[in-house]
């Protein structure tokens, strides 16, 4: 969970809190789309999706930041599983909207539907939601502690990080998986988002939005400028270099300065800023995925993302010691492996769901 209660309506509702989002190649031919929500399912939370929450995958195919295909989808009222007392059943629908459509709501033709912690199958097409490992892996004590050093006491200290401490560790989210053919995207390079948001009885409104692991978590935290991490959830990536180049540049440049792992720190920032903004996340529809100190290529789920953008942010070779685990990971659809179960579990206290 990269990202986790960035705002106040994913504290309120943790079913709305997109944690993370991966992009990578399926089958031959197929481009496998996934964001997890619901940080700590089963164990701090329920298993359940909102009932007028609106999840959706949004496709920028020309490079303007603007979404020109869009996968969403919405879910029915939840029902106990059978003989399952903590699980839920709900139903959901997949639709794909292009064009104009592509950033109306629940817009869209629908391509295939089905029921929760089932793997439907439809026309090429292939979907999944339900409990799923965490995959992302990080010292959640370890950031915390470096980046209030960077802002209290105008430093850089790595030793934060001897912890080695997955905080992840043995948690479960809500997997929403889709793989779809790649014509149903586009050709060549893309750009990718994702969104969670209330659409009902009111006009929709966006609740949160995910480009890149960690992006808000590390550059959006100056305490004395608390209102940019709700403007970036509630908008899309297009303003994201007017509205935020100058801080995570900043950013950069104070932290690479402290680390003294620059000659010109105000270039840096520059490259940083380039790297980053907007927050999407680009990849090549048929290549190997691959999110690294290189250049980002979508998102597979092994990639240790919180050592990456550790050092994208200070310049040196930081690391927190952990990684995600592999082993629960599958070569086959829906990619995830099995979720922990409640043995696996023992010792693994609850999150505590954050105050307003």
């Amino acid at each position: 969970m990269s990202h986790h209660f960035d705002t106040k309506l994913a504290k309120e509702d943790p079913s709305l809190n997109v944690c993370d989002f991966y992009l990578f190649e399926g089958t031959p031919g197929h481009t496998v789309m996934a964001m997890t929500v619901n940080p700590d399912a089963g164990l701090s939370v329920p298993d359940v999706l909102h009932k007028e929450g609106l999840y959706a995958f949004r496709f920028d195919l020309n490079g303007d930041s603007h979404e020109d295909v869009t996968f969403n989808l919405q879910f029915g009222d939840a029902r106990h599983a059978d003989g399952e007392e903590h699980t839920h059943i709900q139903s959901y629908k997949v639709r794909r909207a292009t064009g104009k459509d592509a950033a109306r709501s629940a817009a869209g033709e629908v391509l295939i539907e089905g029921e929760t912690e089932k793997v439907e199958t439809k026309n090429g097409i292939r979907a999944y939601v339900g409990l799923a490992p965490d995959l992302f892996a990080g010292d959640a004590v370890a950031i915390i502690g470096w980046i209030k050093t960077y802002y209290k006491e105008k430093r850089y200290d790595a030793s934060h990080f001897q912890n080695r401490k997955n905080f992840f560790g043995h948690r479960n989210v809500t997997a929403i998986v889709l793989e779809v053919p790649n014509e149903l995207i586009g050709k060549g390079k893309v750009h990718a988002w994702a969104t969670s948001s209330l659409y009902g009885h009111a006009p929709e409104m966006q609740v949160q939005r995910w480009g890149l692991p960690l992006y808000t978590h590390i550059f959006l935290t100056d305490p004395s400028k608390p209102e940019l991490i709700d403007k970036f959830n509630a908008a899309g990536p297009a303003e994201d270099v007017a509205n935020y180049a100058g801080v995570t540049a900043e950013f950069a440049e104070n932290m690479s300065t402290y680390a003294g792992s620059v000659v010109n720190p105000s270039e840096y920032g520059k490259q940083v800023v380039g790297r980053l903004l907007p927050s999407v996340l680009p990849y090549e529809l048929g290549t190997e995925a691959a999110f690294d100190q290189a250049a980002f290529n979508g998102r597979p789920l092994g990639d240790d993302v919180m050592d990456i953008m550790l050092q994208l942010a200070s310049n040196t070779p930081l690391a927190d010691g952990v990684a995600p685990d592999l082993s629960r990971t599958r070569k086959e659809f829906p990619y995830f492996g099995a979720a922990y179960t409640k043995e696996e579990q023992v010792g693994v206290v609850p999150v505590p769901r954050p105050t307003n």
